[in-house]
């Protein structure tokens, strides 16, 4: 993965410095490190990054300015990269990044992740080359949420697309369920037949069964 260049939105000053060096780390620049809301969108026009990594929760609302300001950026500069951490599972922020633009390019992690930094790492590559990530943890709330359409998946289909959710390729679920890729296909084919996504042009499939997932 070529080096990325890295604007970042966090108000905890030792977090910041902590993820900016852990971006260094595995090869990426962190261009600018703002720690409220409003700067962010001033940072991202001055440098144009590869990717946006901010935290939910930010002055000066201390509420979901972060995010918003995340939100607003993406609908400005559709299809700007962006991975929001937050401290807590709150289905419903992952489901607004994942609405947003045409849903490619967009993660949502708890901050407890950056701890298993080459996790964090292939997160932080995913979204920046256009991946959706949604945490594990999400996916497992989610999963014993499950309502209609997602009742009809079987429950290899669900774990399936639980894994999709979290920004695997069909390669990366065959190796994690130790089945073949082709199995795989399979199984993301009845997983969008029965959530009833046919092929179009227009629409990215995968993320319309992830935005099910996630409002189920």
């Amino acid at each position: 993965m070529p080096s990325l260049r890295v604007v970042l939105a966090e108000d905890s000053v030792l977090l910041r410095e902590g993820l900016t060096a852990l971006l260094d780390r595995f090869g990426h620049r962190t261009v600018a490190a703002v720690g409220d809301a409003d700067a962010l969108p001033g940072a991202v026009a001055e440098h144009g990054p590869d990717i946006v990594v901010t935290d939910v929760r930010m002055p000066p609302g201390d509420g979901d300015d972060g995010l918003r300001a995340a939100l607003a950026l993406r609908a400005a500069r559709p299809g700007l990269p962006v991975l929001v951490l937050s401290q807590y599972v709150q289905r419903a922020y992952a489901a607004e990044l994942l609405d947003s633009g045409d849903g490619s390019g967009v993660g949502y992690l708890l901050k407890d992740r950056i701890g298993q930094v080459e996790e964090f790492a292939r997160a932080v590559e995913e979204v920046a080359a256009g991946g959706t990530v949604i945490d594990p943890e999400v996916v497992r709330q989610l999963l014993r949420r499950q309502r209609d359409p997602l009742e009809r998946l079987t429950p290899r289909e669900r774990e399936v697309l639980g894994l999709i959710a979290t920004g695997r390729s069909n390669a990366a679920i065959a190796r994690e369920l130790v089945v073949t890729e082709a199995a795989v296909g399979k199984h993301v084919g009845n997983i969008l037949a029965k959530l009833d996504l046919p092929p179009a042009e227009d629409t990215h499939r995968r993320v319309l069964a992830v935005l099910a997932f996630l409002s189920a």
